[in-house]
């Protein structure tokens, strides 16, 4: 994005990750093109990690970079104009990783190198059915037995959940106690007797997604991230983290919208048919909503500068990068013609973008929440 690009990182930082990616990353490019196959996501993170740089964020004590949220955003946009993919373990290195390291024991913090370099691939459990949006309502239980907890209950929509070695689970511990205080935040290995994993087909034919359920799983009291029934606070704590990534993932998306539409502006189908003109205007529009989450973003980098808490900006940033990777992938997808309109990576961007309005809370939730929180409109009372 051109003004975090104005500002970027020490420049011996951003040299020493452009000198890695013309080296090893010259040599994952050479072997995986644009894949974002699982296969290759891992072959890219294995690859950093070994470099140091799957971690931006991460203090170095623990194998991270230490840099700051600006220097991630600038370092971020050199990884995207690679074309460098989703980490394989990105759940893990951006959310349960800081997890981890505020709230772990020691012995929970051992998995701290393993998440780098994906020897343990985290997922989630966070969402059920009929507590996704509203995950304070979750209902998978997890009761005291002796020196154990015994798990009952479903999650769905979890992200890398078939791939997953190892989950972050939310579960109620407290049944009697208020629906954010009755929560207590789990580690858990997907190899333990009771769990079952079914992978969701998505319309493209990818299957990211599983729902897992959770039969007698009986888990060590040491598996407790935090104090018992505060899972809620774990998890909250994990949103300075989250911030910076959706904030990457929208200085990204104008990059990648800038590369990618003028790519397609230059194919012979897209410059020279009847629909040029329109198709012109179209990528304007596309360019325009890209640079909106763009500047939500760079707000939200000026915020987390002074070190104000995550506010409502997250939620216009993923809100505004959500309707804009939608839109792009629409465009693309008319650019590219009626043969490639039937196969091809135009096709299959088109097919995943609707996901992007989904994942980390659906366009409708994220409006509520928008006029609740940003434009301060009452609430709609509900029927009687």
């Amino acid at each position: 994005m051109t003004d975090v690009a104005a500002r970027p990182a020490p420049a011996d930082v951003v040299q020493e990750l452009r000198n890695f990616l013309a080296g090893p990353g010259a040599d994952l490019r050479a072997r995986w093109g644009r894949s974002t196959s699982f296969e290759a996501r891992l072959d890219w993170q294995r690859t950093l990690a070994a470099g140091g740089w799957a971690a931006l964020g991460w203090p170095e004590e623990f194998g991270g970079r230490g840099l700051g949220v600006r220097d991630r955003v600038a370092c971020g946009l050199e990884l995207a104009a690679a074309w460098a993919p989703v980490l394989a373990g990105v759940l893990g290195v951006n959310n349960v990783g800081p997890a981890l390291m505020a709230f772990g024991t020691e012995e929970q913090q051992a998995s701290l190198p393993k998440i780098l370099t994906t020897e343990e691939i985290w997922c989630q459990g966070f969402s059920e059915p009929g507590a996704g949006s509203d995950l304070a309502s979750l209902r998978t239980r997890a009761v005291a037995d002796g020196d154990d907890f015994v798990i009952n209950g479903q999650k769905i929509w979890t992200s890398e959940g078939m791939e997953a070695t190892h989950c972050l689970l939310l579960a109620r511990t407290d049944p009697d106690a208020p629906k954010h205080r009755g929560i207590s935040a789990l580690t858990i290995r997907m190899d333990t007797p009771g769990i079952e994993r079914r992978p969701i087909r998505m319309i493209t034919g990818e299957s990211g997604f599983a729902e897992v359920f959770f039969t007698d799983v009986r888990v060590p009291r040491s598996s407790l991230l935090g104090p018992l029934h505060r899972g809620w606070d774990v998890t909250m704590a994990t949103l300075a983290h989250e911030r910076a990534g959706v904030i990457g993932l929208a200085a990204e998306l104008e990059h990648n919208v800038t590369a990618e539409l003028s790519g397609a502006l230059g194919t012979t189908t897209a410059a020279e048919g009847p629909q040029a003109p329109l198709l012109r205007q179209e990528i304007a529009r596309r360019y325009a909503d890209a640079r909106i989450a763009g500047l939500l973003g760079l707000r939200a980098l000026a915020d987390e500068e002074r070190g104000a808490p995550p506010g409502p900006e997250q939620t216009l940033i993923k809100l505004a990068w959500g309707r804009a990777v939608e839109r792009v992938a629409a465009t693309l997808l008319e650019a590219a013609g009626p043969d490639a309109q039937r196969a091809g990576s135009a096709a299959m961007a088109y097919l995943r973008a609707p996901a992007a309005t989904i994942a980390g809370g659906t366009t409708e939730v994220l409006k509520t929440l928008v006029g609740e929180r940003v434009l301060g409109l009452p609430r709609e009372p509900r029927p009687v």
